[in-house]
C-alpha cells in the first residue's frame, strides 16, 4: 500500500481526515476497553501477579515510549507518518491474539512470564507508530478547533466504552459463574474481540490524510534536535509539570482496581459499573472542557480540573476506616463522579497545550520529549507504587481519639493508613507540587482558575436544571447521537 503526502489539503480532504480521525478513536478506544485497564489487571491477578508485578505491568507502556528517542529519526528519515502509524501498529495490535492464547498455551506461572514479554513487544512498536502522530495531528486540525475537535472525539469514544465496559463486566461474572475452572479463557475472548477492534482502527488510519511535514529553518543534528525543547524556557516547565504529574497519577491509578478487589472485596460487575459512571461524568464534562480550553486556554483548565483529580486520589483513603464501613460505597460513587468529571478536563488540556505550545516544523520532537518525560514518570511511578504496596502490606499508623469517664470509655478511629493509603497521600503531595509547576507554564489566553471555576458551576447548574425535565431527561439519554450527528464544521 502507497500513502502519499500532500503540499496542502483541500476542506474537503481536511473533513474527510478528521472523520477518519473520530473513526480510529472509536475502534481503538473499543480495544482499550476490552484488553487494558480493570480487565488486564484482573487477568493478571488471576495469573499469580503481585503488587509489584502490577506496577511493572503498569508500567510497561510507559516504559516502551523510551524507544520514541530512535523512532524520531525514522519520522525525519521517511517523512510518512501515515505509512509509519499503518505497518508497525498493525503488527503490534496483533500480540492481543497472543496474549490472549495464554491460558491454552502456557501454565499459570509461565503465562504469566509471557504476559509481560508479549505486553512489552506490544508496547514497544504501538509507541513507535504513534512517535509521528502528536505533529500529524498538529498539521492536519486546525488550531482554532482543537479543544472543540478532541473533546468530541473523546466524548464519542467515551460514550462507545461504557456499553462494551458494562458489557464486558457482566459478561466476565456470567462466564465464572458457568465455568469457574476455566475463568481465564473468558478473558481470552475479550482480547481477541479487542484484537479485532484494533485491527479496524488501523484501517481508518490508513484513510487519513497527511500533509507533508513542514521543514525546520535550520537543520539540526539528532541530539540537538532533543536537547531542543530543554532550550525553551515555557517548554521545559511544561515538560517539568507534566512530568512530575504523571508520577503522581501512576504512583497510585494502577492499583485502584487491585484495591477494590482484593481490599474491599468487590465484585467485577460493580467495579465496571463505577468505571461506567465516571465515564459518563466526562462524557458530559469533555464538551464543556473543551468550550473552555479554546475560550480561555489549556493552561487554565488544568488549573481547575487538576486538584480536584489530586483531591479524588487522597479521598480514596477514607474508603476504609481500617475496613469497609457505612460510608465506603457513597464515598466510591462520589470519588468516581469527581474524578469523571476532573479526568475529562486534565486528559484534554494535557494533550493539547503540548500540541499548542510546540513550535511548527518542530513538533515532533518537542512532542516526543514531553511523551518520554511523562512516561518515565510514570513508569517509575508505577514501579515505585508496586514496592511500595508490598513495603506497606503489614505496617499501619492510626490515630484514635478517646474519651474516658467513670464507667464509659469512647474511641474514635479519626485516622488509618494501611498498604495502598500510604501511596495514595503521597500522590496527593507529589500532585499538589505539579500543580506549582503549572503555574510556571505561560500559554496565551490564560487566566484565573476562579473565572473557569465560575464559568463550571455556572454550567452545571444550567446542566443539573437541564437534566431535572424529563425532556431534560431525554436529551441526556440522546447525547451520544447529538454529538454523532453534530456537523465538523469548526467556528472562529
Amino acid at each position: 500500500m502507497r500513502f502519499p503526502v500532500k503540499d496542502t489539503l483541500t476542506a474537503e480532504e481536511t473533513e474527510f481526515g478528521l472523520r477518519a480521525v473520530i473513526r480510529d478513536g472509536l475502534a481503538s478506544q473499543t480495544m482499550v476497553t476490552l484488553t487494558g485497564g480493570i480487565f488486564l489487571v484482573a487477568f493478571a491477578l488471576k495469573l499469580g501477579a503481585s503488587n509489584t508485578v502490577i506496577g511493572f505491568l503498569a508500567a510497561i507502556p510507559p516504559l516502551a515510549q523510551l524507544v520514541q528517542i530512535p523512532s524520531i529519526y525514522l519520522v525525519e528519515k521517511i517523512r510518512n507518518r501515515r505509512a509509519i502509524s499503518v505497518y508497525i501498529l498493525a503488527v503490534a495490535r496483533l500480540f492481543w491474539i497472543l496474549i490472549g492464547l495464554i491460558p491454552f498455551l502456557f501454565s499459570v506461572k509461565a503465562g504469566l512470564v509471557f504476559l509481560i514479554i508479549a505486553l512489552l513487544s506490544h508496547s514497544i512498536l504501538a509507541a513507535i507508530a504513534s512517535t509521528g502522530w502528536g505533529s500529524w495531528m498538529r498539521d492536519l486540525v486546525p488550531q482554532y478547533r482543537l479543544g472543540s475537535f478532541f473533546s468530541r472525539r473523546m466524548a464519542l469514544a467515551t460514550a462507545l466504552g461504557i456499553p462494551f465496559s458494562l458489557g464486558a463486566g457482566f459478561y466476565i461474572d456470567y462466564w465464572k459463574r458457568l465455568f469457574p475452572a476455566y475463568e481465564l479463557y473468558g478473558y481470552s475472548i475479550l482480547f481477541f474481540l479487542g484484537c479485532l477492534a484494533g485491527i479496524v482502527g488501523v484501517y481508518y488510519i490508513s484513510t487519513i490524510p497527511e500533509p507533508r511535514m513542514s521543514v525546520a529553518k535550520e537543520k539540526l543534528k539528532f541530539l540537538k534536535l532533543i536537547l531542543q525543547p530543554f532550550r525553551d524556557a515555557n517548554f521545559k516547565n511544561l515538560i517539568a509539570f507534566l512530568g512530575s504529574w504523571s508520577f503522581a497519577i501512576n504512583l497510585a491509578a494502577p492499583f485502584f482496581t487491585v484495591y477494590m478487589l482484593k481490599r474491599l472485596e468487590l465484585n467485577m460487575s460493580f467495579i465496571i459499573a463505577l468505571a461506567v459512571i465516571s465515564q459518563l461524568m466526562s462524557l458530559i464534562f469533555f464538551r464543556i472542557w473543551g468550550q473552555f480550553s479554546d475560550r480561555f486556554s489549556n493552561k487554565s483548565v488544568l488549573r481547575v480540573s487538576g486538584p480536584l483529580f489530586i483531591g479524588c486520589i487522597l479521598t480514596w483513603t477514607f474508603t476504609t476506616m481500617p475496613e469497609r464501613y457505612l460510608l465506603t460505597i457513597p464515598l466510591l460513587l462520589a470519588i468516581h463522579i469527581l474524578t469523571g468529571i476532573s479526568a475529562a478536563g486534565v486528559n484534554l488540556a494535557s494533550g493539547n497545550i503540548g500540541l499548542k505550545l510546540a513550535p511548527r516544523g518542530q513538533a515532533t520532537a518537542f512532542l516526543t520529549v514531553i511523551n518520554l518525560i511523562s512516561s518515565l514518570a510514570a513508569a517509575i511511578g508505577s514501579i515505585v507504587g508496586g514496592k511500595f504496596a508490598d513495603f506497606f502490606a503489614e505496617r499501619e499508623l492510626s490515630w484514635t481519639l478517646r474519651w474516658v469517664s467513670p464507667g464509659k470509655e469512647i474511641a474514635f478511629q479519626t485516622l488509618n493508613l494501611q498498604q495502598w493509603d500510604f501511596f495514595f497521600l503521597l500522590a496527593f503531595v507529589i500532585g499538589l507540587y505539579s500543580v506549582h509547576r503549572l503555574a510556571m507554564v505561560k500559554e496565551v489566553g490564560e487566566v484565573e482558575e476562579r473565572v473557569v471555576f465560575h464559568e463550571l458551576v455556572s454550567e452545571i447548574a444550567t446542566t443539573t436544571r437541564n437534566l431535572s425535565t424529563a425532556g431534560g431527561l431525554r436529551r441526556m439519554a440522546q447525547f451520544p447521537f447529538l454529538v454523532a450527528r453534530a456537523p465538523f464544521k469548526g467556528r472562529r
